[in-house]
């Protein structure tokens, strides 16, 4: 679209557009929990990580996480799909949940359904993760060492960053109501929350990582010292 300049979308590419757009954004709601719970076990309680967190249960959690943004995406599509809309004319740059709600008659019944929805996969996991951090906070506060707790904060931090940028991002967008005097504000928001983020995640991750270092400042000619 951008480089066409072609904004006009089918009514099918605008759903496929907005059930890949839920799919992936639930999906990563919970992933988010999931790593949130891993670091909570691995410093809360480290005797049983390889029980709690097998192989096995790994790929259960993954499969949920999957299998329930995909069931979520087409509830809520299927839901906005059949909403009556007074304008074609869509005021975002993607086809969005909260975009339609602006363009459709009155339904308190989809307004009540989009807010459930929010809070089962925004809030939920959201406040779920905050509670696993409290109680790894708790923790690591209580370790002697301070070499001991800054090891256990680095491997948490670049977690909280993405947990921090994404879900503020996420709740200032989708849990405030709609305000037509603010569509700047929002559209900015939007880029953050669908653009930004995701490219700044990989980033955050990747910097922590010795070998990325080390690789990254070799690819600017800078001699590294073996450790």
């Amino acid at each position: 679209m951008i480089l066409s300049g072609d904004y006009t979308l089918s009514f099918a590419q605008c759903f496929i557009q907005m059930y890949s757009f839920i799919h992936v954004a639930a999906t990563e709601d919970l992933l988010l929990f999931i790593m949130a719970y891993d670091r909570y076990v691995a410093i809360c309680s480290p005797l049983y990580y390889h029980l709690r967190l097998s192989r096995k249960n790994c790929v259960l959690l993954m499969s949920t996480a999957w299998g329930t943004g995909c069931i979520n995406s087409f509830l809520v599509t299927l839901t906005t799909s059949n909403l009556l809309l007074f304008t074609n004319v869509v005021p975002q740059f993607f086809c969005d949940l909260k975009a339609f709600s602006k363009i459709s008659y009155p339904n308190p019944g989809f307004q009540l359904y989009s807010y459930i929805e929010a809070v089962i996969f925004g809030v939920g996991p959201f406040l779920c993760s905050i509670i696993s951090y409290t109680r790894v906070i708790i923790v690591i506060l209580h370790i002697k060492s301070s070499d001991g707790r800054r090891k256990a904060f680095s491997t948490c931090s670049s977690h909280l960053i993405v947990l921090t940028i994404y879900f503020g991002t996420w709740m200032s967008l989708y849990i405030m109501p709609p305000l037509e005097d603010l569509r700047v504000f929002e559209l900015t928001l939007s880029i953050l929350f669908s653009v930004i983020t995701p490219m700044v995640n990989p980033l955050i991750y990747s910097v922590r990582n010795k070998d990325v270092k080390r690789a990254l400042l070799k690819l600017m000619g800078i001699n590294v010292r073996e450790e």
